[in-house]
Parts: structure tokens; sequence; C-alpha cells
């Protein structure tokens, strides 16, 4: 049975990741705005400049914000299930599975952005992260 640190490991990792891509967002966003001489107060509402900017720029923010979306579930989940006494070796395997998804699905959105490999990517990861939660609804139930 993992340790509560253990187990909770892909979750700063997944955090860690989010923040890497913040530094990615900000790396390709600011030189794009200047390209297209986009002052800053423009980016008020960001989608009113998302127009002028180069699909990678787009692809990187986007890629960001959809690191705000499904993953809090996952946190929720793994620490439900860490504070509860779930987290065996399955769900942690699940849940690495789960975050190694994730970070294949920001390198794909962020170079190539194959909508095909991205969305494959995406199901497989929301597969896992729909196994680690049956997983603890049986747990809990039974």
């Amino acid at each position: 049975m993992p340790t509560p640190m253990q187990f909770l490991a892909p979750v700063l990792t997944l955090v860690a990741w989010t923040f890497l891509m913040w530094f990615w967002l900000y790396a390709t966003r600011l030189p794009a705005m200047r390209r297209a001489g986009i002052a800053p107060q423009e980016a008020e509402h960001p989608s009113s400049i998302a127009h002028r900017l180069p699909p990678r720029a787009r692809a990187v923010a986007d890629n960001y914000n959809h690191l705000h979306e499904q993953p809090t579930v996952f946190y929720a989940l793994m620490f439900y299930a860490a504070l509860t006494g779930g987290g065996d070796a399955t769900a942690l395997a699940l849940a690495w599975g789960y975050v190694a998804s994730r970070i294949v699905h920001s390198l794909v959105q962020a170079t190539v952005n194959v909508v095909v490999a991205r969305f494959t990517v995406f199901a497989i990861g929301s597969l896992l992260l729909v196994a680690l939660t049956v997983r603890e609804v049986l747990r809990n139930l039974g």
C-alpha cells in the first residue's frame, strides 16, 4: 500500500506541470502580442485578441486553461482517496497514467495540435479518471 505522500505525488506532479505550462504560455504569448502590436490593455478580455495571435500561442494558452478544468476532479478524487483510506497500488498506477495523459495532451496541443491525437489522449486520460472514480465509489459502497 503506497504511503499518502507516494499517493499524492501525482497530484504534485500535475500541479508542477500546470505551472510549467503557465511559463510556456507567457513565453509564447508575450512575444506574439509584441509582434502583433497588441497593447497589454487590449488583452483585458483574452478572447478579444485571440484571432490576432498565431495558432501556437493560442494552443498553449488553451492548454493552460484545460489544465484547470478536468484535472480539478482528479485533485479532489486523489485527496478524497488519500484521506479516506483509498490509494492502493492500482489506484496509484491509474493516477500516474492520468498525469502522463495530461502531460502528453499538453505537448500534443502546444506543438503539433493534431485534434485526433489530442482527443485520443484526452479520452484515455478521461477513462483512467473514470476508473479511479469507480474504484473509489465501489470501495465506499462496500
